[in-house]
């Protein structure tokens, strides 16, 4: 792949809103984790007992975007606007409303989400059944389509070049990554923001629950740990800018980073009953074809931003892998710790924790190893359910060499 320079980002997560809060939030993992699981969730306690999930705890999205335009965006698009007016304010490419470089034609959106329009399907659903069809409000349907969200973004912002949504569960936002290199190496753009979003509902939680893949009680979350009980759910939603690096060279950019490698692998479990599965050989190849497009041995590799997010089988299956690979020393990290399991949104996520460490934050929780700050290189995966995985290879833009470079 071409080098991609990211140029700013910003997170709607548990951990807060924009750049200046998620650092705040990485550089005390304990105290942030802790907070964003103490309070009652959105989910009805009839309903879903004793859910325990990591929800953005008073979100308004009018306080980034003003009273007027959002009666009818249901929660991902506004988490997605947010985040997304935020990332382009921090990459300068926006303020106060207005394009500071490029033209609205030469900006889009590749944004991932595995479940985000569930809550509004419900919706509709409910008003169907229990109340009447006719008054289903049809101001409020598009919010079913999957790809609404990142629709609503681009109308938001004024972003008119391609538009993505990428749906492979939660290994969408570093599958963006690539679609985004495609858009620019066949010119269709000069920038882009990817990443992803996803939200909290209750389907989406009672299907985890029957697929006994949730730990709902206050023991047994340990992302990364053996005997973790099951995973915990989070939401938000993430965007990082990303642009061609003479691009943004030319510009006058601040470049957070370079994404230098991508590799992405599927292997099927042995039998079609097994609805949730993760394989040692699938993650060890992901990983080794990022690095050979990053032209890297896994040797520099100084931290590893593991998918771990609870559930043993990934877990296990994941960390064996990387062990295999990287040396013994090598940092490895479990931030989902701290917000959950984001789903389609997990790797931009994982992403801009990198970016985090690399400003110098303390790279945390550890499973493994410890890292001079700010690391030069970082790996960051995402393990789906399906059998598919992806890894992206970021460089630290204060590092030696170039962009690229071994």
């Amino acid at each position: 792949m071409i080098p991609l320079a990211i140029t700013g980002y910003a997170v709607v997560s548990p951990l807060g809103i924009g750049r200046s809060a998620w650092l705040q939030a990485l550089r005390d993992p304990a105290t942030s984790g802790a907070r964003a699981f103490a309070a009652p969730t959105v989910l009805r306690p009839e309903t879903v007992p004793d859910a325990l999930a990591a929800e953005v705890w008073g979100f308004d999205a009018t306080a980034y975007l003003g009273p007027k335009g959002l009666r009818n965006f249901d929660r991902l698009t506004r988490f997605l606007i947010v985040a997304g007016k935020l990332a382009l304010e921090d990459a300068g490419l926006k303020k106060d409303g207005a394009f500071l470089a490029f033209s609205p034609e030469r900006v889009g959106i590749c944004s991932a989400t595995a479940y985000g329009s569930l809550d509004s399907i419900t919706e509709m659903m409910l008003i169907s059944e229990l109340e009447d069809p006719r008054y289903v409000n049809p101001a409020r349907f598009p919010n079913t389509v999957i790809n609404s969200a990142a629709a609503y973004v681009s109308i938001w912002e004024d972003l008119r070049a391609p538009n993505t949504t990428i749906v492979d569960g939660n290994c969408g936002a570093l599958d963006a990554v690539l679609t985004c290199e495609t858009h620019l190496v066949n010119n269709r753009a000069d920038a882009f923001l990817v990443g992803g979003g996803e939200v909290l509902s209750e389907p989406l939680y009672i299907a985890f629950r029957k697929l006994e893949l949730l730990a709902d009680g206050e023991n047994g979350y340990a992302p990364g740990r053996s005997g973790s009980k099951g995973m915990r759910l989070g939401e938000g939603a993430a965007f990082l800018c990303m642009e061609g690096v003479q691009g943004a060279e030319r510009r006058g950019a601040e470049i957070r980073a370079y994404v230098v490698g991508y590799g992405n692998t599927f292997e099927p479990p042995a039998s079609e009953a097994v609805l949730a599965y993760a394989s040692p050989r699938s993650i060890d190849r992901a990983v080794r074809l990022a690095l050979h497009e990053a032209g890297m041995q896994p040797g520099e590799i100084d931290l590893v931003c593991l998918s771990a997010n609870g559930v043993e089988q990934f877990d296990s299956a994941e960390l064996q892998a990387v062990q295999q690979i990287v040396n013994p020393q090598v940092a490895i990290a479990a931030p989902k710790t701290m917000y959950g399991e984001s789903l389609g949104a997990s790797g931009a996520m994982g992403m801009a924790a990198v970016l985090g460490w690399f400003e110098g934050v303390p790279a945390a929780p550890l499973l493994q190893g410890e890292v001079d700050m700010p690391p030069a290189i970082a790996l960051v995966l995402s393990v789906g359910f399906y059998g598919n995985v992806s890894a992206v290879v970021l460089r630290n833009a204060t590092s030696t060499g170039k962009a690229g470079e071994a």
